[in-house]
């Protein structure tokens, strides 16, 4: 390895030991350094053989911390995994680090809070404005209904 990619490889693991980062965050930044194909290649290999990089565990961390942080629900996470080229088993285990239980108690918390803020005697605006809410927040349809549905 060159002088010149081992300088690369110093500030990428600098770069991945500050948070968890995909491959593709590092091939990015790599590029902005002036490093391109298989001198980035390289040096995301030997990331990845330093345990710097990992991509299961990044997808595991942004999913439990979007969840327990943001309140986000899976399809917002699963796209938001997506965009940064996480996909198939590493998507699969992010999912499985949110608790069906938890995860349904988190969107009838979130539901609460949100009724709580509207100002609004009209059930069926109330109900269609909490709908809109947890679906922007990335919940899927039947469950926020279900969740909903106990409450008439």
């Amino acid at each position: 390895m060159t002088e010149y990619l081992k300088d690369a490889l110093r500030k990428a693991a600098s770069f991945c030991a500050y948070q968890e980062r995909t491959q593709q965050e590092v091939r990015e930044r790599l590029n902005d350094w002036g490093v391109y194909g298989d001198d980035a290649e390289e040096v995301i290999a030997e990331l990845i053989q330093q345990n710097y990089l990992n991509e299961e565990r990044f997808a595991k961390s942004f999913a439990g911390g979007k969840f327990r942080v943001k309140g986000w629900g899976k399809r917002k996470i699963k796209q938001h995994l997506q965009q940064r080229g996480i996909t198939g088993y590493n998507l699969e285990q992010a999912m499985k680090e949110i608790a069906p239980t938890d995860y349904r108690a988190a969107l009838a918390d979130l539901l609460d809070k949100k009724r709580r803020t509207l100002r609004d005697d009209n059930p069926l605006v109330v109900k269609q404005k909490l709908v809109r809410y947890a679906l922007s927040k990335g919940y899927e349809s039947d469950l926020i209904f279900s969740v909903l549905g106990g409450e008439e």
